[in-house]
């Protein structure tokens, strides 16, 4: 059915949208997925994490199942939630996260973090602490900053990072979808926040997708309603977003709880949504043609490496791939070397063990290197070999 959306309190204004997750079709030069997640509720689960896939539907988490950076280094809650990676037009990656430990409370939350990287190894980081920033403002009162992420809008030539924003002073007095564009480098948001969309009930987890014949898909959370799940709308010009297209029912395939909707397409063509089934712990996959029907295919398990809580997914290179496997392994092999019982060690193997884990570091905290990981690996050889 049609759905008047004239009353909201703006229009979206952002032009012709470009990212990985709103191209029409992967390119060919893609060979894999790469998620990135979180996976609960403890502060030493608020931290980013990878995982591989093939197929898009099965994961494989990267340095066995533990952060690629530390929460304590980049956020002022020292927590993230939430995390969400784009493809950007100009080499880097970027990542968006909730500033947040739910350990101190689901209205604790006043900020992100922004990521830049090259490499999706090394990763440039600022907060953005609306108290702070927005001093003086009902900004300042904000208690939730949440699920942030980001797209391209050409036509500015800017990254675009939406959010959903909450304040404690009545004048947000429900979630609402804002949008800021970030700085040249990604370091801060500019401006004050305007609203992306109002459909005039709490809303959150927004992503927004294009599909071939150019129409965009926004997926959201309907969070103040007695009936809760994703709900979408499709437009054609998000210029002009006065009427648009609001689809029935709910889109996830299943009578769970649902929350962090994530969508993106597989090689073959398939559309692919996945949510968060936060109360029974665990993440759903559907499938879809047609980007408004979705069939259920898998859960994921409720125990061991890979329990991901809300996050993304996105395609990545051969090389990309390599890279990121060989930083695992490297990781996983300075921890390993780092725990070896005293008598598996020879005398030259207990006398140099801490210059090599020194070694190890350094080279891993250095830009990521295929070539530098593969010799570190040589080297690590040789020293077991004595």
């Amino acid at each position: 059915m049609k759905n008047s959306f004239a009353r909201l309190a703006a229009a979206v204004v952002i032009g012709a949208v470009a990212s990985t997750s709103l191209m029409a079709k992967t390119t060919n030069k893609y060979t894999s997925y790469l998620f990135t997640y979180f996976t609960g509720n403890a502060p030493q689960e608020e931290q980013i994490r990878y995982a591989l896939s093939e197929d898009g539907w099965n994961y494989t988490p990267l340095n066995n199942g533990n952060p690629i950076i530390a929460s304590d280094t980049i956020a002022l809650k020292k927590a993230v939630r939430d995390p969400h990676i784009l493809r950007g037009e100009d080499g880097y990656f970027y990542q968006v996260v909730t500033d947040m430990a739910s350990s101190q409370g689901w209205a604790s939350n006043r900020g992100l973090v922004l990521l830049r990287s090259k490499n999706l190894i090394n990763w440039e980081h600022h907060t953005v602490h609306f108290p702070e920033k927005y001093k003086g403002t009902n900004f300042a009162n904000v208690t939730r900053v949440w699920a942030p992420q980001t797209i391209f809008d050409v036509d500015a030539g800017k990254y675009m990072v939406y959010y959903s924003l909450l304040t404690n002073d009545g004048s947000i007095p429900y979630d609402k979808v804002y949008y800021q564009y970030a700085n040249a480098d990604f370091s801060d948001l500019e401006g004050e926040p305007k609203v992306l969309f109002d459909v005039n009930n709490a809303s959150i987890d927004t992503d927004i997708v294009r599909d071939d014949d150019g129409m965009y898909h926004v997926f959201f959370k309907t969070e103040g309603q007695r009936e809760k799940g994703i709900k979408q709308f499709i437009v054609k010009n998000l210029h002009n977003i006065t009427t648009a297209d609001l689809q029935p029912g709910f889109c996830q395939d299943t009578k769970e709880a649902v929350e962090g909707a994530g969508v993106f397409r597989l090689f073959d063509g398939t559309w692919v949504l996945m949510y968060d089934c936060y109360m029974n712990g665990h993440y759903q996959f559907c499938k879809s043609t047609d980007l408004k029907t979705f069939k259920q295919v898998q859960n994921t398990a409720t125990k061991g490496l890979f329990t991901p809580r809300h996050g993304t997914v996105i395609a990545i290179t051969a090389e990309e791939e390599a890279l990121l496997k060989a930083w695992s392994d490297l990781s996983q092999e300075v921890e390993h070397l780092a725990k070896r019982a005293v008598p598996t060690l020879t005398l030259y193997q207990l006398q140099n063990r801490q210059s090599m884990i020194d070694e190890i570091k350094a080279t891993l905290k250095a830009e990521a290197s295929l070539k530098a990981y593969q010799a570190q690996q040589k080297h690590l050889k040789d020293f077991y070999s004595k």
